[in-house]
């Protein structure tokens, strides 16, 4: 790892934080961590970490409060929820409130690992003007996507909704979340009007629509881009 990053570990569970201390700076991580929400809080806004993994159920401070001040405050560093709650509600909450990502307790380390590896790779890239995916281009400024020699005739909302999963990828967004990015006012609008649009410009990317590789769905919550 060329940059030794920050990372701020916001969990109770003594065997599930010195597990994660352990695995992260052995993989050459500096780690900070804090065993209740307020303290975290105030790592967070001290340390100013690169990224943060954080518990849902904290004694003080609990997840949910920490993620809102932090957005709040304007930080913007990936935030993975760690929840063993398995509610659809709580799952959506967090992601609703600014968190990037969760992974329901008991998770892989492995997986766990891999996500904070994309996300700290991605973090703060300058978005490019053209993005490109698969046989795809995306050309911001133009307003058009190739693929191979043709161009693909979007709507505006499949553009948008195509640009924004672009400049999010990796991370799970609720079906809230992506209605006020792409139709923002638009009135008369439902979570309907998102699974459609999904279904309309996954039959214009994929290769397979029942299986898709890039608009993948994240189930009972809403959909990631998978680069």
């Amino acid at each position: 790892m060329d940059t030794k990053h920050k990372i701020l570990i916001i969990e109770d569970d003594p065997s599930i934080l010195f597990g994660l201390r352990d695995n992260f700076e052995l993989a050459g991580y500096e780690v900070i961590s804090a065993v209740e929400g307020t303290l975290g809080l105030q790592l967070a806004r001290s340390e100013r970490p690169d990224l943060i993994l954080l518990d849902v159920m904290l004694p003080g401070l609990n997840g949910f409060e920490a993620c809102r001040e932090l957005r709040g405050d304007g930080f913007d560093m990936p935030i993975l929820m760690l929840t063993a709650l398995g509610q659809e509600e709580d799952v959506i909450k967090g992601l609703n409130l600014g968190a990037d990502d969760y992974l329901t307790k008991p998770f892989s380390i492995g997986e766990l690992m891999a996500r904070v590896k994309n996300f700290l790779r991605r973090y703060k890239k300058d978005e490019a003007a053209v993005v490109r995916f698969g046989d795809f281009e995306l050309d911001r400024g133009a307003h058009r996507l190739r693929g191979g020699h043709r161009e693909v005739e979007l709507t505006p909302k499949e553009f948008g909704l195509l640009d924004y999963m672009l400049s999010r990828p990796g991370r799970a967004l609720t079906r809230d979340q992506i209605l006020n990015a792409v139709w923002g006012s638009d009135l008369v609008v439902t979570e309907r009007s998102v699974d459609r649009c999904v279904t309309s410009l996954r039959a214009k990317i994929e290769n397979d629509p029942a299986h898709p590789r890039f608009l993948t769905t994240v189930q009972r919550v809403g959909y990631r881009w998978e680069m």
